[in-house]
């Protein structure tokens, strides 16, 4: 019995000794990761950007302590954190240019168009960008078409066969489980609620979305056709001629690519380009290590500060696992920046497909008070539709990308009646009590009655006569002149620009020009909001469930959307200032 306590003992203490070992060297190495990613990255001469584009693209992505704790790597990135090492790199002596391996991006074409422009812009230095991939879906195409030199595998392929869009219709799928969604809105182009209530398109939203679709392909055309020197109409029939499935050595012949090499090939040609001998390696940083190289521009000393404040997301019902706009800290932060004497300026920057009516306006209440005090300049990202726009209009300037969707002024309630689910199918009953005649409104074991019905229908009314009112008034249009354009259709950001919805076609950096000229001044700093928490807080707040979350993006891909959309249902405001649906545009 003595050895048997003698050797648990030891055992144990063992456990103890080893849990307190792991448990330092946990420490250091997060400690280790921490430090490892504020250190400074130190740029050698020729050296090569190498902008590897795989993944996710949003407005700015906060880093998953998960991640790096894993060793994984992470296919989330932020537009801000490219947009500011394509200029590093245009600024810094060292590097030479950039290698541009654009794999599979999911993003909308609006954020493609600014780092598009970046990348022109980093052409003006005089340094050189090559771009090579296996296989160029028909949107990273369209991002490498402005590099020197375009690459192709022997094997190789380039997707150039014009836009689709395709909305999934659930109606059908809603009948089978008993569910029947009443609706309410107001506006022809409305049809946010038709995937719930038809299996397919109106006429309305097919006309709407044939527009922006046409307008967003011209875009493409004309963007293609200057960099690489073939006529719009050109492009346009090798769009029919389906060029995904043609040989890869048609694609030199049309024009579309420069040259054919493998792999080692292509990392020979960068050797030569940036001085270094055949049997040296390349000089390389990637992404991350950009995030890290100094600027070499001078520290502004002239205490001039313009904020540039981004708000992504749906409205305050996060439809996605690290974006959403969140009515009352967007509120509070917006305050806090109007109270601020050292910010001379704002920037809003919006990517937002709209959401919650009243969170809308509870923000657009507080750009009012911003703009009182300062000015206000919009720079709209990908959408910013119904309430993207709403907390949009009352800006002293707003300025889109030409392929932006913008505009769907225009407002539904969606309801469930799930008697046919719960009573039909379940076989669930339920009786009432009440004082008041619309004391149980809204129980969705029943369908509205007609009183109800026009009740609700006067509420979504008023609300949609307010949206008006707010676009006038920001717009210095008359409401009869916005009700024509409104409706709930949906622009692109080049055609609100003629209708007046916009002022300014381009991206961040010339809302950042307006801004400065607004408040007469030339030097200044910008400094954006809201601050990026760091590697312990996201630990120690939600950087488990964001993991989970990414992963679970990662494998669903394009479906997690309407995943995340059925998780976040019961939160959701049930009147929405939103986009007509997700566009899919392929």
């Amino acid at each position: 019995m003595k050895e048997f306590m003698k050797f648990t003992f030891a055992s144990l203490l063992g456990v103890i000794l080893a849990g307190i070992v792991f448990t330092i060297l946990g420490i250091i190495s997060m400690v280790g990761m921490v430090a490892s990613s504020d250190t400074e990255t130190v740029v050698k001469e020729n050296s090569i950007f190498v902008l590897n584009l795989e993944g996710t693209l949003s407005e700015r992505v906060q880093e998953n302590p998960f991640q790096k704790l894993l060793g994984e790597e992470n296919q989330a990135y932020g537009l801000d954190d490219i947009l500011s090492s394509i200029r590093k790199a245009k600024d810094n002596e060292n590097i030479k240019g950039i290698y541009l391996q654009p794999t599979s991006l999911s993003t909308s074409f609006a954020s493609l168009e600014e780092i598009r422009h970046a990348l022109v812009d980093f052409k003006g230095s005089g340094k050189f960008i090559v771009a090579y991939a296996d296989q160029y879906t028909q949107s990273m195409y369209y991002l490498a078409s402005v590099a020197d030199k375009v690459i192709v595998n022997p094997q190789g392929t380039i997707s150039w066969h014009g836009l689709a869009s395709q909305p999934v219709f659930f109606k059908d799928l809603l009948n089978k489980l008993g569910i029947e969604m009443q609706i309410f809105k107001v506006g022809t182009y409305k049809s946010a609620v038709e995937p719930y209530i038809a299996t397919e398109m109106s006429e309305a939203n097919r006309e709407q979305v044939t527009a922006f679709l046409t307008s967003i392909w011209g875009r493409l055309l004309e963007d293609v056709s200057a960099s690489r020197n073939i006529p719009k109409e050109t492009l346009n029939n090798y769009a029919d001629q389906m060029m995904d499935l043609k040989q890869a050595e048609e694609y030199l012949t049309c024009g579309l690519a420069d040259t054919l090499l493998y792999k080692d090939g292509v990392l020979n040609y960068l050797k030569e380009l940036s001085g270094r001998e055949a049997d040296e390696s390349l000089r390389t940083l990637s992404l991350n290590d950009m995030k890290n190289v100094k600027r070499n521009t001078p520290l502004d000393k002239s205490g001039n500060i313009i904020a540039v404040y981004y708000a992504f997301g749906g409205i305050d019902d996060g439809t996605s696992p690290e974006e959403g706009i969140n009515s009352e800290k967007v509120i509070t932060d917006l305050r806090k920046l109007r109270e601020d004497e050292t910010i001379k300026a704002v920037v809003l920057r919006v990517n937002s497909p709209g959401g919650s009516a009243y969170g809308s306006e509870q923000i657009w209440h507080e750009v009012v008070l911003l703009k009182a005090k300062k000015p206000v300049i919009v720079s709209m990202g990908d959408y910013a539709a119904s309430g993207g726009y709403y907390i949009s209009c009352a800006a002293d300037t707003i300025v889109a990308d030409p392929t932006t969707l913008t505009g769907s002024i225009g407002i539904f309630g969606m309801f469930p009646n799930m008697q046919g689910l719960l009573t039909d199918k379940i076989g669930l009953h339920f009786d009432m009590v009440k004082t008041n005649r619309f004391s149980d409104m809204g129980d969705m074991t029943r369908p509205f009655n007609a009183d109800e019905r026009e009740a609700m229908q006067n509420y979504i009314n008023n609300g949609y006569k307010l949206f008006v009112k707010r676009c006038a008034d920001g717009r210095g249009m008359s409401t009869e002149a916005i009700e024509k354009i409104a409706e709930g259709r949906v622009w692109t950001g080049e055609a609100a620009k003629e209708l007046g919805l916009v002022d300014e076609l381009g991206g961040l950096d010339r809302a950042l020009e307006i801004a400065a000229q607004k408040v007469g001044i030339e030097a200044y700093s910008v400094v954006n909001y809201p601050a990026k928490e760091s590697f312990f807080s996201t630990l120690l707040d939600e950087g488990k469930n964001d993991y989970i979350e990414t992963k679970m993006s990662e494998s669903l891909g394009e479906y997690f959307h309407y995943v995340k959309f059925i998780q976040n249902l019961k939160d959701t405001d049930r009147i929405q200032a939103r986009m007509p649906f997700d566009p899919r545009i392929q």
